[in-house]
Formats: C-alpha cells, structure tokens, sequence
C-alpha cells in the first residue's frame, strides 16, 4: 500500500473512532466527513443542508478534535442553550462548550472566561451582538481559535428570511479577532441569490461549497384553507387528537394568537404552551424544557420566536398563519421530522392573512417593501399552486427534480385535473421575446391581456404585435400568473434575480418555440374565492370515515327523542353532533360532553339513548375507539365571547355591546349564535321585549313544528309581521335556549 493510502485509510479511522467517541454514531450521514475534512484542512467551507441533515455535527466534531476553541454565531439564545445541552449531554466534561451573552451574569460570564483561558472549553457560542463589545473582541483577540463557525448563515442576507443587520458586520469582527481563521458557513435554506450574498459578506475565499438536497423525503405538505376560525381550530384540533401524546409545533404571526391558540388547545385536552418574546425568559426557557422532555405535547410560537426550537420527534409543524416568505416556510416545517420519520406540515391558508403581511411592511423602507413583496408574492405562488409542493420547494431553492408525483402532498395524492397550455405557453414566450426580456410577470401578464397601464402606454407596448395575445382564451389574471410559474417549473422560462427578476427565456423555450409540442399542467386553487358556502365541503371531508351504519341509528333515535321531547329532531342534537358521534363513538356522559355542539345540560336531557346505543353497537362489532374527540366551543375559553356572556347576563342592548367590541350588530348575533350552538346558553328574552307576546308564541311554535333549521323560510312564512331579520334570528336563540337544552 502507498504512503498516501496509509494515510488516508488513517484519517478515515481517526475521524470515525472519532465520531463514535464523542457522539456514538457509526458512520456519517452524507457528505459529513467531506465537510469536516475541509475545515480541519484550514479551508473556508460553506454548508447549505436541510433541517434535519446534520448541519451542526459538521462544525461540533471538528471543534472537539481541534486544538483551541472554535467560536460558533448563532442568532438565537434559545438555540444556543440547546446546542450547548447537547454536547454537553455527550461529554464527562461540563466546560466542554459555553455560552456567552447576555442571558449570562457577571459571576457566569467570568467562569465561563477563566474555563476559555484555562483552554478546556473546544465550542463557544455567541450571539452577533457580543462580537460588537470591544471588550469580547479584546478577550477573544487572546485566545487560540482554531476556526469560526456562522450558524444560520442565511442572516447575512437581506434576501434571506430572517435578515439580521449584525450579521453583515461579522467579517469586519472576526478579522478584528484574528486573521487567517478559516471559516465555515452553514444555513438550511439559501436560495442562489442568497448564497451569493453570504461568500460576498464573508470574504469566503477558494471556499469548498457542500450542497445537500433540499428534499425532505418523510414530510408531508399540505394547504387547508381558512375559510373562518371556527372551522380551522376545529380543524386543528381534530388532527391534533389524532396524533394523541405526539409532539408538535404550532406558527403563529402575534403573541396574542399563540397565548389565544394554546389555551383553546388546554381546553380540550391537549397539553400546550405559548412561547414568544414577550415571556419573562425564565418562563420561556421553562417552556422549552418542558417541550423538550415531552412534558407538554405541543408549543405554540411566534414565527419571529419558534426558530429556538430544536427536538428531532417533532411529529407535526401547522402554520395558523402564512409565514412571510419561503425560505421561512421551509425553515419552520424543517423542525418536523429531524429524525427522519414521517411528519405532517399543515399551513393554514387565507388571502386576508397576505394582506396583513403587506399591512406590516407598510412603515419600512421602500427597498425593504419591495423585497418584501416578492418573497410574499413567492409564498402566495406557492400556497396557491397545483403543482407537487415539494417540486415547488425545490424549484424554488434552486435544485433540479424530475419529481412528478412525490406521493406525499395533498397536490400529489389529489391532484388536480391538468389543462392543456400548449397555445397559452407559446403566447408567453413570444410576449417575452417581442419584450427583449425586459419585463417582469406582473407586467407580463398585464401585456397579453391587454391591460393598458401607464408603463405600457409610456413604452409603447402597447403598439407591439403581440399586446393583448392571451385574450383570445378568455382565461383571467390568475391563470397566466400561475401559467408563467408553471413554465419556470417546466424549464421553458427563468427569472433573474439580479435583473429584478425579469423573465428570460432557456433553451428549453427556446426548442419549444421552435416546435411547439402538447404540455399540460394543473390549475391553481381559487381559496381567495373561498366562502363559508364552501365549508359544506370541508365537513364532508372531515367526517368522510364516519360509520354510515350507526349514523342511521342515530337518526332514528334523534326522531324517536324528538317526538317525546315533542321539538324538532335538530334541538335535541345537530347532524354534525351525529357524525362527530359515528366517528368517535362516546360511550358516556363526559365522551359526549366533547362533541360537537353538546354542553352537560344537553348531554342529560336527550344523550342517555344515544350513548347505550353506541355502546352496543361499539361491542357487537369489535370496534376500537379512537382518541381524537373533536374541539368542543368553549365560550369561556374566549374573551370575546366572556364578554358577550356577561352582558348579555346583565341584559346590556346590543348596540352598546357590538359598539364596544368594535362589531356589527350582524357579527355581534353571529358570535352569539356560536356560543349558543357551542352548548351554552343566552338568555335573550330582554331583547325580545317589544314583540308582540302572542306573535313571539306562534312562532315558537312554529320553530318547534318545522323539521329543518332554515331560517329564510321562518322569516318568510311570518312576512306579514313587523319583525326584522335580526329579531327572527334572536327568537331562534331563545328557542334554542328553552328547548334545546
């Protein structure tokens, strides 16, 4: 054997003995050991792997076997608290790594610099804000450093989603440190312009770059839309109780919501905590420990805030709110899953939510505005699109995929029926090329529809052969938007980032304009179109697996009940309180109490048939119940509905309670209508004083005969009385109230 085999057959064995001392594994993952080589051969590295794929082994290792210590930038305490545990976790050695900032006191801060000096620490993490103190630099100026370490390295970048102005000025401070430290850089997410930014910021020379696949193979990536909270914490809880005692994430855009989120989840059953910036940091490190030890099951963050977040069995990560960009999106799903096991992201999808986005950027500077409204628009794209979410992702980040179907998104496992673009795509192209590639997609799309705007007429576009092409498809704005991103998927076209992201044409468009072929590609989603009409659909799915046997029974015993209660069948229990029924089969009173729409008053008035029948019926046919009992309105829970309970109690007229909470009468009955259909009850006659006595009886009565809860045809069977809309609605409250409880 050669001189240099030996050798190498050596490093080999030193790094792997290696591995196994300080972190038991047997063998590296990936390109792990490519990485850990280059920063031991003195080389600046730059490191782009997914969540989950190793990242922080690739610096831990290298520091450990180093002489000196290797001084990790991390942006987030939390982060760092956890980076530090995990080490720690694997050595005798309780200095081995430390963390330096301000969380720390004088007493901590001088042990940790006496173990520094005495060189027993090999890891240091600090926050970019303590390399700004001169006296840090001073201190770190005398210590042997045998590389640095930038964690979440995407920072640098003001294309990156979570841009930190401090991060920018970490070269000008290292090189205050020491000179000729090598570096190693390493993010999760980076799209080619961003990666771009970090080599330039860094001064990374002859860099040996490490491109890991973007794919998470055992994630699943879903949209729900969010047609209205109701039916999305619903939702929500639903999926929850089906992952019973699994841990989870939870995105939130405001404190307020995750504080809101979390006690609802408490509510029904499922151990949640809020974790945010505006906790008292004790509380907040208190949470994440319990997190952490599985002593609650999910943890409810603020975007800004959940990135601390570090357990590999996460099993899901739900996004109550759109997250400001992709590479956010990516970076937050990236917690499910770290232990290569399958995992669930669920982003729950509404419009309103990009517009408050928008509303937010409002105040910044024009610059800021106009990158934040690409990377929203990016985002939209993405939520909107039919397409293979993960070949999305991907395409996005820069990675090539001949992905189709990946089997595991809700596009790919529903896909969508695919049109034939043929034509449209040929007009795109030939817009572009009259356009000489100057042009952006909003600008396009306005182009072939023949939309005259002022920059048009300016440029005379207007007079060009191909304004106003794509009219004759009659198809809308939306259709081209998301046509020009399917082609960008497609390879015909590209956008460039450092033209502003104009469109260019590739080769691949080029071969197609030249010969035009059969191309067919899904249609976006219309959620901005969304209304409640279409929850009627998002029911159906959610109760698809209902037992249709049992639910007959059920509806058997509901007339059998009503006709002995002498009321109609839907006050003793609604049709989704039966279908909650067939799908998770209550057998007693407090199984019951956690359906749909029945409060304890209810449960023992009617449920005493409904639950012997389940039970029997559970027995005979060997069923195996589930967990999962659905989100149950708990009025007291809110404090909206608090307060609307508590005025009502005092009997307050609406217009001072809708006034006080901001709201139309119309939104003030509607919240009304939800606590009553929640299972609690409002007493309302004093708002029904000035009708007429003998009126109100009769249609009383008349709710009490009919056999559906169709209002419109109650308003216009009674067209002849002076009643108003909002009265009918309010005696239906009462009727509710004095029959249904």
């Amino acid at each position: 054997m050669r001189t240099t085999d030996k050798k190498m057959v050596s490093e080999n064995l030193h790094l792997n003995n290696a591995l196994k001392e300080h972190f038991g594994f047997d063998q590296f993952k990936g390109e792990q050991k490519e990485i850990i080589e280059s920063i031991l051969n003195k080389n600046d590295t730059f490191v782009i792997m997914p969540t989950g794929g190793g990242k922080s082994l690739c610096y831990q290792l290298p520091a450990l076997i180093s002489e000196g210590v290797t001084v990790v930038i991390s942006p987030l305490i939390a982060l760092m608290k956890n980076q530090v545990d995990l080490v720690r976790s694997f050595s005798e050695k309780e200095q081995v790594a430390h963390f330096l900032n301000s969380s720390l006191t004088k007493a901590q801060q001088r042990q940790v610099k006496g173990d520094l000096e005495n060189g027993i620490t090999r890891l240091l993490y600090v926050a970019p804000e303590t390399l700004t103190k001169e006296e840090n630099i001073e201190f770190l100026s005398g210590l042997n450093i045998s590389f640095f370490a930038v964690d979440e390295a995407h920072c640098i970048s003001e294309w990156g989603h979570d841009f930190r102005p401090e991060y920018r000025k970490l070269r000008e401070m290292m090189k205050e440190i020491g000179k000729d430290i090598p570096i190693i850089a390493l993010t999760a997410t980076a799209t080619p312009k961003v990666q771009d930014d970090i080599v330039k910021n860094l001064e990374l020379e002859n860099t040996n770059t490490f491109i890991a696949s973007f794919n998470r193979p055992n994630l699943y990536y879903e949209i729900v839309p969010k047609i209205n909270k109701n039916q999305t914490l619903r939702h929500m809880v639903r999926f929850i109780s089906k992952n019973k005692g699994k841990s989870g994430v939870i995105y939130a855009l405001n404190r307020r919501t995750t504080e809101e989120l979390a006690a609802m989840l408490m509510a029904n059953g499922i151990k949640a905590v809020a974790y945010h910036a505006g906790l008292e940091s004790g509380l907040r490190a208190k949470r994440q420990d319990q997190f952490l030890k599985d002593e609650v099951d999910v943890i409810v963050a603020t975007i800004a805030f959940g990135m601390g977040i570090d357990k590999p069995d996460v099993r899901f990560v739900l996004h109550y709110d759109v997250p400001k960009s992709i590479e956010n999106y990516y970076q937050e799903t990236g917690r499910a899953g770290r232990d290569g096991l399958k995992s669930s992201c669920i982003l729950y999808y509404s419009y309103k939510d990009v517009e408050k986005l928008e509303h937010l950027m409002r105040d910044k500077p024009l610059s800021e505005r106009e990158m934040g409204a690409q990377l929203i628009d990016e985002m939209l794209a993405y939520t909107e699109s039919g397409a293979c979410r993960r070949r999305l992702l991907l395409h996005y980040f820069g990675e090539k995929s001949n992905i189709e179907n990946c089997g595991y998104c809700d596009n790919c496992i529903n896909p969508k029926e695919p049109l034939d673009v043929k034509d449209s795509v040929k007009i795109i192209l030939d817009a572009v090329k009259e356009l000489h590639e100057k042009v952006g997609i909003n600008y396009l799309v306005d182009f072939v529809l023949g939309v005259k705007t002022p920059q048009i007429i300016t440029y005379k576009h207007d007079q060009c052969k191909t304004f106003a092409s794509g009219q004759i498809m009659e198809m809308d704005a939306p259709f081209w938007q998301s046509l020009i991103r399917q082609m960008m998927l497609e390879g015909f076209i590209r956008k460039d980032i450092e033209e502003y992201g104009l469109i260019k044409i590739t080769k691949e468009g080029e071969k197609f304009l030249k010969n035009p072929f059969a191309i067919k590609v899904p249609l976006n989603h219309e959620y901005r179109d969304m209304d409640e009409s279409d929850l009627e659909n998002e029911v159906t799915n959610e109760t698809e697996h209902l037992d249709p046997v049992l639910f007959e029974d059920l509806m058997k015993i509901r007339e059998k009940v009503a006709r002995k209660h002498d009321i109609p069948p839907y006050t003793v229990f609604f049709e989704q309180s039966l279908e909650d029924m067939c799908s998770l089969y209550p057998t007693n009173m407090e199984e019951l109490q956690r359906i749909y729409g029945v409060n304890q008053g209810k449960a023992l008035k009617f449920g005493r048939p409904f639950i012997n029948h389940i039970a029997t019926y559970v027995e005979e046919n060997d069923i195996i119940k589930p967990d999962d009992f659905v989100m149950k309105n708990v009025a007291s829970k809110s404090g909206i509905k608090v307060f609307i309970i508590q005025n009502i109690d005092r009997q307050i007229p609406l217009e001072n309670i809708a006034s006080a909470k901001n709201l139309s009468i119309e939104e003030l009955i509607e919240a009304m209508e939800e606590i009553v259909y929640g299972g609690t009850k409002l007493n309302v006659n004093y708002l029904l004083e000035d009708i007429d006595e003998d009126d109100l009886e009769e249609i009383l009565d008349y709710f009490r005969e009919v056999e559906e809860d169709n209002l419109e045809e109650i308003c216009a069977e009674f067209s002849d009385y002076d009643i108003e809309y909002e009265q009918f609605q309010l005696i239906r409250l009462k009727f509710l109230n004095d029959f249904g409880f």
